[in-house]
């Protein structure tokens, strides 16, 4: 683990397994302040399909990195983990410990065992190689990937076009392959060497916690504040042209709930179908936040049932 979070308290888990409310009074416990771990709760304008903290969770105790970009911009591995290491030195700073919250399991990866950055973009080199790759059969980027690096072209998938060039690139530069350079990723620490703890629900009842959230994040107006951020492009068949989407970046309008209530707004689903297919897409986001937090043998899962009881869960938390 980089050496400037190794003090610090991480606090993950799926979408909807009530991770604001155990961090808020974990927080308090500990005398902490939260650092978000979410990647869409960075958008400013992106509320209520976000989920973030009440005004009154924030109120309580003091909260980071939420609202700090605009919808239209992108946030890369690299610069989330800068601003965590430059909030998490404030708070140090202030004799206060620091407490991680949220669901995005790439930053909690990045945060516990660091990133690799690589050397600088060659723009003639994947302008070349793009170049190239459009007089070939599809599968030739991952084909020649395989050729030079087998470990990473077994981890991207043949349609990945940006992160093939990208290892190919670095391939190019150092002359070594970048799952070599990426190993420092995959190792980590054991469980009782970290303060890193998952809220960890059956199946069955988080299912039914994610689909009352979307219930709630509907009647809470998320088609209202998606069609206030439409509006910002002037109507909504603008939405198909992909240039004048600079409203909300590729990441933005991706985010589950947000992606479907565009396209109810472009009247491609019903409402109730809309509702439906948020259900779906953040149970599949659920399971594979899950798969991705079993991935990390610095992962200790707390398991939960039935009604959260705050002061049970913060105590088993603050006592390891």
């Amino acid at each position: 683990m980089p050496a400037s979070f190794l003090s610090c308290w991480f606090l993950a888990g799926p979408t909807a397994a009530g991770k604001s409310a155990v961090g808020v009074e974990l927080a308090i416990r500990l005398q902490a302040e939260i650092v978000s771990m979410d990647s869409m709760a960075l958008y400013k304008g992106m509320d209520i399909g976000t989920a973030k903290p009440t005004a009154e969770e924030r109120k309580a105790v003091p909260h980071h990195l939420i609202d700090v970009i605009e919808p239209w911009e992108e946030f890369s591995l690299a610069q989330y983990i800068a601003a965590a290491e430059k909030c998490a030195s404030e708070i140090a700073g202030r004799g206060k410990p620091v407490l991680f919250v949220g669901g995005t399991p790439l930053y909690l990866k990045g945060l516990l065992r660091g990133i690799f950055e690589g050397p600088a973009a060659d723009e003639d080199f994947r302008r070349n190689l793009s170049a190239e790759a459009k007089r070939h059969e599809p599968l030739w980027l991952h084909e020649r990937l395989n050729k030079v690096d087998p470990a990473a072209a077994a981890r991207l998938h043949p349609n990945d076009q940006r992160r093939l060039i990208r290892a190919l690139e670095v391939f190019h530069l150092t002359g070594r392959p970048i799952s070599e350079w990426q190993q420092q990723f995959d190792a980590g620490r054991a469980a009782e060497e970290c303060k890193v703890f998952v809220l960890d629900w059956p199946r069955e009842e988080l299912h039914a916690r994610i689909d009352r959230r979307v219930e709630q994040m509907f009647a809470r107006g998320l088609v209202e504040e998606v069609r206030r951020l439409v509006g910002q492009v002037g109507n909504l068949s603008s939405l198909r042209q992909v240039g004048n989407l600079s409203y909300m970046s590729k990441t933005a309008r991706q985010g589950v709930g947000y992606r479907e209530a565009i396209e109810y707004l472009e009247g491609r689903h019903t409402l109730a179908e809309t509702v439906e297919l948020v259900k779906m897409h953040t149970r599949r986001l659920a399971k594979r936040q899950c798969t991705w937090f079993r991935s990390l043998s610095e992962c200790r899962f707390i398991p939960l049932a039935g009604k959260i009881d705050l002061s049970e869960i913060t105590d088993k938390i603050s006592k390891n």
